[in-house]
């Protein structure tokens, strides 16, 4: 325990479904882009690419972030919690610097109210309405309007 957590032996703990949890922001601004699941091959191509890959557990496969978009992330850093169970990496954004697949810089664009009731019936307010680039247009309309991406790319 006492090397995992002090010592400088990179022992990453994956879940019971082989992922582990990554945080992603921006190198430049510090704004949290998105929330992924890497596996082993994931880690291991980002490691020796210095590109981020990720697990997408909707798709059941390996993405390489921006192989469909063009919006590729850069690692500028990686750096693992504690208990080395989950990830976070600082990068530098290609393309139209649109992380979400709604065609936004985050996929954290909407606020959830605090103090204003329980979960039944809260209305989410919109912090940035701001699209880089058309979703119908990089994806076509099937994949936008379904939905299908989540945060994929």
């Amino acid at each position: 325990m006492a090397d995992v957590e002090e010592g400088t032996t990179f022992a990453p703990k994956f879940d019971s479904s082989g992922l582990i949890p990554v945080v992603v922001t921006s190198a430049r601004t510090g704004e949290v882009l998105m929330l992924a699941h890497m596996n082993e091959e994931a880690l291991a191509c980002t490691l020796k690419t210095g590109e981020a890959y990720y697990w997408s557990r909707s798709r059941g496969h390996l993405w390489r972030k921006g192989e469909e978009s063009g919006n590729t992330m850069r690692v500028v850093e990686m750096r693992t919690d504690c208990d080395q169970d989950a990830l976070w990496l600082k990068v530098e954004m290609g393309g139209a610097e649109a992380c979400c697949h709604t065609g936004r810089r985050s996929c954290f664009y909407r606020a959830v109210p605090i103090g204003k009731g329980t979960v039944a019936g809260l209305s989410l307010t919109f912090v940035d309405t701001k699209r880089l680039f058309e979703p119908e247009e990089v994806y076509g309309h099937a994949h936008a309007a379904k939905g299908t991406l989540k945060t994929q790319n």
